[in-house]
């Protein structure tokens, strides 16, 4: 059942990355990594629905969504960097295959990062963010999404990596197997891989090239 809900807030969490806090339907429920299907109370746009991650708690009292806006054509995304606060977007019901099943090593590309937004957060608020690694990817610093939070958060190991940035200070290249063997020291854990189709299909075959079970790789499918 969709559900329409006014938009609270509305900020810049990078150049191209918004935040859209937004009124949480009575009695709505997700489990952390879960995403809805998204569309802009708007006229001709009420049909253009895009799966978008929940990024709040579960026990907040608002929604929050984390959102990449691509201003190269006339999409939803772009419409979505024009939203400001009380106007409407209407939602439907959580779906979503990316749970956590315990400690283990996020895998992110870009905006692949949503999903792990939740999950870090709640593992953050019950003390148990322990013995999880987060490997993140971007074409450069400034599009790191949510760092300074992802850096102080306790008990997680992050490694950042630019792939277009030679100055950077940060790891260099793209998270391939050369990568993640050097990075990594086991691959008997839970993996959690998201991000473009391409980099999610690569990074599993790497995993599993490196001895991790393909049941303990956790991906959108």
């Amino acid at each position: 059942m969709p559900h329409t809900v006014e938009i609270l807030e509305v900020a810049d969490v990078t150049h191209n990355v918004r935040r859209l806090t937004v009124q949480k339907p009575e009695g709505y429920e997700f489990t952390p990594g879960q995403a809805t299907d998204v569309a802009l109370d708007r006229e001709g746009w009420r049909e253009e629905r895009r799966p978008f991650t929940f990024t709040s708690l579960t026990t907040a009292p608002t929604l929050e969504f984390v959102i990449k806006v691509y201003d190269d054509h006339d999409g939803v995304t772009k419409q979505i960097g024009d939203l400001k606060k009380g106007d409407r977007l209407i939602i439907d019901e959580p779906w979503g295959a990316i749970q956590y099943k315990g400690p283990g090593c996020f895998v992110a590309g870009g905006a692949g990062l949503t999903p792990f937004i939740a999950i870090i957060r709640d593992l953050q608020a019950r003390g148990e963010l322990d013995g999880n690694t987060l490997l993140f990817s971007n074409k450069t610093e400034r599009d790191i999404i949510l760092r300074e939070e992802l850096e102080g958060a306790p008990g997680l190991e992050t490694l950042f990596t630019v792939t277009q940035e030679e100055n950077s200070s940060l790891a260099q290249g793209r998270i391939d197997e050369a990568f993640l063997k050097a990075n990594l020291k086991s691959f008997e854990r839970p993996f959690y891989v998201c991000g473009p189709d391409k980099m999610v299909e690569d990074v599993t075959k790497a995993l599993q090239s490196l001895g991790a079970k393909p049941d303990s790789i956790v991906f959108e499918e």
